[in-house]
């Protein structure tokens, strides 16, 4: 197939509870729209919830990100891995026929035997599609930190500002993909400033030299 549908259960990496698509479930809170599934009719400017609004789909190979301590592949040097837990979207029809799209993703990371806590980045694009070509898509690096202690954590990016134009109102795809590869967020060392009496040494030392 050209591309999954995000309902699948632990695809790729076989982790529990992989990520489901919700039609404007658990991001209801943040979208302040209302829950349903989407409808086969033509978008209506004067009925804003009427609107064709497929679910969220993710490309073979976009489901999740690796780290490995050496080579890839061998499970016992996995430093950590990054999925998707869950995904959202709304769409609401404009005046002039278009739609506007907002998107939810949850991300999750998992650390591997090699693993340790700290704080991890990963690519997300989320998109939208007509007939295989892109219409609007957008980047966002994602940080998800897994605190000391813990084997997971979770983080959650709210793309707000997708539109499909009229011409393109039925028909079109959403995609969310993982690409790339997941860094691992280095804190920042701070050099030391010496205490003013061993400033003061070593400048008369380099002086005398």
């Amino acid at each position: 197939m050209r591309r999954a549908s995000i309902i699948f259960a632990g695809l790729v990496l076989a982790v529990p509870g992989a990520a489901r698509a919700e039609p404007g479930g658990f991001f209801k809170n943040m979208f302040g729209g209302s829950e349903g599934g989407a409808s086969v009719a033509a978008p209506r400017a004067q009925d804003p919830d009427d609107v064709y609004c497929p679910p969220v789909f993710v490309p073979d190979g976009g489901a999740a990100i690796q780290a490995f301590a050496g080579a890839a592949g061998d499970n016992r040097r996995l430093r950590h891995q990054i999925v998707f837990s869950r995904l959202s979207r709304e769409c609401k029809a404009r005046p002039d026929g278009s739609v506007a799209v907002r998107v939810g993703v949850e991300l999750r990371a998992l650390l591997g035997p090699a693993g340790t806590a700290g704080r991890f980045e990963a690519p997300v694009t989320i998109a939208v599609k007509y007939n295989e070509q892109p219409v609007m898509a957008r980047t966002h690096r994602v940080a998800v930190a897994v605190p000391a202690g813990a084997v997971q954590g979770e983080a959650t990016v709210i793309e707000n500002d997708l539109s499909v134009p009229a011409d393109k109102a039925m028909g079109y795809d959403i995609e969310v993909t993982l690409a790339g590869a997941a860094t691992r967020v280095k804190s920042a060392v701070r050099r030391r400033k010496p205490a003013p009496a061993a400033a003061a040494e070593q400048s008369e030392a380099a002086a005398e030299q």
